[in-house]
């Protein structure tokens, strides 16, 4: 049965100023280009597949307070992190992304990578060719949580199970190729369009609408 989109108004509506402030946020992350605050972000988002983001976040904040995020071995970061599904997974990916991209000078490099582009579909691929553990939706993720992301969709099971309810898909996929999210990801750009709402804050709209919450 498909919603009637009066309530998709109503709470950007309400959240609107939220939302904003979220945005904002991240923003000013890109603007300072901290690259530790980059990192974490970047690891945040490693985790985030098939787990909670509040798991996530409270795992990438212990990981930080207790030196592991940038010393620990594979073996300590996984029993860190024990509430993240597939923890051995993405323990390997964070050590390799640490070796490769750690802070400073390795976000750094990444950082000035990304900034030398204007493309986000350019900086997304690049991300998703070079991070290992990071597809399309992690990577749009992260960019839209550094100030990146305004014209890319984060196709989680929320959103996806929204659009579908909104008939902007005709099913949900079981699976998203490269070229199964890019249609579906101007699918949602074009719902954006038809209720005048910036794609980033329709993705926190629909994302509240399921979790009750605003978080990154």
């Amino acid at each position: 049965m498909l919603r009637n989109y009066s309530d998709i108004l109503d709470t950007y509506h309400n959240i609107r100023p939220k939302i904003e402030s979220r945005v904002d946020e991240f923003l000013a992350i890109w603007c300072t280009k901290d690259p530790y605050r980059i990192f974490r972000e970047l690891v945040f988002c490693l985790f985030t597949p098939q787990s909670k983001a509040r798991v996530c976040w409270e795992a990438v904040k212990e990981l930080a307070d207790g030196d592991m995020l940038l010393y620990g071995c594979k073996e300590d970061i996984s029993q860190c992190i024990s509430r993240v599904r597939f923890r051995n997974n993405k323990a390997g990916y964070l050590v390799k992304l640490r070796d490769e991209y750690g802070p400073p000078e390795g976000t750094r490099k990444m950082i000035e990578r990304l900034a030398g582009v204007e493309d986000n579909q350019v900086r997304r691929l690049w991300l998703v060719e070079n991070i290992k553990g990071l597809g399309y939706k992690e990577a749009s993720h992260f960019l839209r949580n550094i100030g990146l992301g305004k014209d890319l969709a984060i196709l989680d099971r929320h959103i996806l199970k929204n659009l579908y309810m909104y008939g902007v898909i005709d099913e949900i996929p079981k699976s998203l190729t490269p070229k199964k999210y890019g249609v579906i990801e101007k699918n949602m750009v074009g719902f954006a369009d038809e209720l005048n709402i910036p794609i980033d804050h329709l993705d926190f709209v629909l994302w509240y609408m399921e979790t009750d919450d605003i978080f990154k």
